[in-house]
């Protein structure tokens, strides 16, 4: 039982981080894409997002560039960051989440 119970919150612990970083990325991204903005802005609008929700650790690895998908410009802001792990019980390895969002227009 308490292996179950160490497996369901790591389990919960990981989906809060995962939601957590996207959301981030995707704030981030739309933050980036407002006329006037560069991706750089977008990349530290996510990491302070990410420091003020998580911790620092999770805000090493942020990356923005412009891109285009299907014609159309769009910012993608990419977070890897290390899985978290609750005790000796858990994955290791990454996680890379990403945000975009549709670049505006002047």
């Amino acid at each position: 039982m308490t292996v179950l119970f160490a497996a369901v919150l790591q389990l919960a612990v990981v989906q809060h981080v995962r939601n957590t970083l996207v959301d981030c990325a995707a704030e981030g991204a739309r933050y980036a894409a407002l006329s006037g903005h560069v991706p750089s802005d977008g990349e530290a609008r996510t990491r302070a997002l990410i420091e003020q929700a998580l911790s620092a650790t999770y805000a090493r690895d942020v990356t923005a560039v412009r891109t285009t998908v299907d014609g159309v410009d769009v910012v993608d802001v990419r977070v890897t960051s290390p899985l978290p792990v609750v005790g000796l019980v858990g994955p290791g390895g990454q996680l890379t989440v990403h945000g975009h969002a549709l670049e505006e227009n002047p």
